[in-house]
């Protein structure tokens, strides 16, 4: 988070610990530290000289072994890139003994994760009716982790990316092939050996995953060009590519940006620094302890809070916890962002005992630099954002107050977002999916102009109706007689039970007409009575439906 006009993060402690109170005071005119939008400006290698991202670990902390870094960073060609890979790889992707495969991991077994797996697929199969119906089930859920052989998959459900998908099809393509601007695509590609460099995918300079997390930022400054490109964008970005194709990545990235994390990318960063404020605030609640050190200290919530809300904690988590995280995250909403901060800062420094190493405002902000492992261990962490108590309404409610602040001290907000949606629920009831409306499909044919069955306006034929016309066909049946065709009155009826049958197969007195022979009456007649069950069969469906 080291400064906000680019200003390296690196350099000794006691350099760095004069510079704090200078760092605070600037935070706040220049948006956000380290998180400044991007510009030409920024060199090639910004992230070790300048510091262009303080969304990077590489920026924050101590960063890998420099030889394995030159190592890393000399990789130009995937024949290389296969040389290097022959060290061992996690079951996420990264090289054994980086940054991402650091923490302990919550093995499950594997029997459970085939039943996960197998409820998963059922959900996902028949999505709506989960959502409408058994919500709580689904963030339950997630609460437990999705399998990760459909994590990308259920990603793209729950964020609404599969329904922006089919609403915009050919629409990433299109914005594939077209240029795009020059002044973002310079930025970009600076940015690229930055984002996640030990992970399989990223390893390679030019390699694949470089390839399309290029493709997909540079398509989403075409589809935004007023908000352009933000540096904390890419790890978002290449997160999502980790799971799932690019397309599909680009619209779970557009959902992240316009749902559940509007204006922060924006060019002032208006929306993260409410949201700072926001959980300075809510701190309040959860550990006064610690809200009452960091006051004290006047430390600006941009300093700690910039990089894991606009990152959402990819840079800052274990791997396994940044994926449980999202998990979450994706189902409730930003809530989940909240929460995993307020845990964090309540650990950090929530009691006397902690606070007795951070006696300053360098040793504060290096304790939440550094963070003990052990409240970032994905079954301590999980377990403990579950369990507290911060809610949509109570974010919402201090996000008012903290607003009519804003415009009493600063005016109006510049960056004018859409509202912020909480969860897949919020977003499903915002934006349904194009599924077409389930017709039943008739069992008979009738001609376009005859009126449908159980139509608007009619009611279906009684049942009584049904059965005197059923005694009459038995009776002719039994004399021998040949069923005597509908007389008027008995049109009249059925047409005032609702037009049972179909016009066309309820005759009409004519007086030229000569009725039909008894034998042509009796399938006729079958016929017509087959008709009215099927119908009054498919009505039941309907009504079902």
């Amino acid at each position: 988070m080291g400064a906000a006009r680019g200003r390296g993060v690196g350099g000794s402690r006691a350099a760095e610990a004069a510079e704090v109170a200078e760092v605070a005071a600037e935070a706040e005119a220049a948006g956000a530290a380290g998180m400044a939008k991007s510009s030409g400006e920024n060199g090639p290698r910004a992230s070790a000289a300048r510091g262009s991202l303080s969304g990077t670990r590489e920026s924050l902390a101590p960063g890998p072994d420099a030889a394995t870094a030159d190592e890393l960073s000399s990789l130009g060609s995937d024949s290389e890139a296969n040389g290097f890979a022959e060290r061992r790889i996690d079951k996420f992707g990264f090289i054994v003994g980086s940054q991402g495969a650091e923490g302990a991991l919550e093995e499950v077994p594997l029997e459970v994760l085939r039943q996960r797996e197998s409820k998963w697929l059922d959900m996902l199969n028949n999505w709506d009716k989960w959502m409408a119906k058994k919500h709580k089930k689904i963030r339950l859920r997630c609460q437990k982790g999705i399998p990760p052989s459909l994590r990308g998959r259920a990603w793209q459900y729950l964020s609404g990316g599969k329904v922006k998908l089919q609403q915009n099809p050919g629409k990433f393509d299109e914005l594939d092939m077209s240029p795009g601007d020059p002044k973002w695509l310079d930025v970009i590609e600076r940015d690229l050996h930055r984002q996640f460099p030990f992970h399989e995918m990223f390893v390679s300079r030019g390699g694949h995953g470089q390839q399309d997390l290029f493709r997909v930022l540079k398509a989403y400054t075409l589809y935004r060009p007023e908000e352009g490109y933000c540096q904390a964008q890419a790890p978002i970005a290449a997160v999502l590519l980790m799971h799932m194709p690019a397309e599909q990545a680009f619209w779970c990235l557009v959902q992240i940006c316009e749902k559940y994390l509007p204006g922060y990318y924006s060019e002032k960063l208006e929306a993260i620094q409410l949201d700072g404020e926001i959980l300075f605030s809510l701190l309040q609640k959860v550990s006064p302890v610690a809200h009452k050190h960091l006051s004290q200290q006047k430390i600006d919530p941009l300093l700690y809070m910039t990089e894991w809300f606009m990152c959402a904690f990819a840079r800052t988590l274990p791997w396994s916890s940044v994926l449980r995280v999202w998990d979450m995250f994706f189902c409730e909403g930003v809530k989940i962002i909240f929460r995993v901060g307020l845990v964090l800062l309540k650990h950090a420094l929530g009691s006397p005992e902690k606070l007795k190493a951070c006696q300053g405002q360098y040793e504060t902000i290096e304790r939440l630099r550094s963070l003990s492992p052990k409240i970032m261990e994905e079954a301590f962490l999980v377990q403990e954002v579950v369990e507290l108590s911060v809610t949509e309404r109570q974010i919402e409610r201090e996000h008012l107050i903290q607003l009519r602040r804003w415009q009493e001290t600063r005016g109006e907000l510049q960056c004018h977002s859409s509202p912020r949606l909480h969860g897949a629920k919020a977003i499903l009831e915002a934006e349904p999916g194009p599924w077409p409306t389930l017709q039943p499909s008739p069992s008979i044919r009738l001609p376009p102009d005859a009126p449908l069955p159980g139509s608007k306006g009619k009611s279906k034929p009684s049942k009584q109706v049904q059965k005197e016309q059923k005694e009459q066909r038995k009776q002719a049946k039994a004399s021998g007689q040949p069923d005597k065709p509908t007389t008027t009155s008995q049109a009249k009826v059925v047409a005032a039970a609702g037009d049972a049958c179909p016009p066309q197969d309820v005759p009409s007195k004519d007086p030229g007409h000569q009725d039909p022979a008894p034998q042509d009456s009796a399938p006729q007649d079958t016929a017509h009575h087959r008709s009215q069950e099927s119908l009054t069969s498919q009505e039941s469906e309907d009504t079902y439906l």
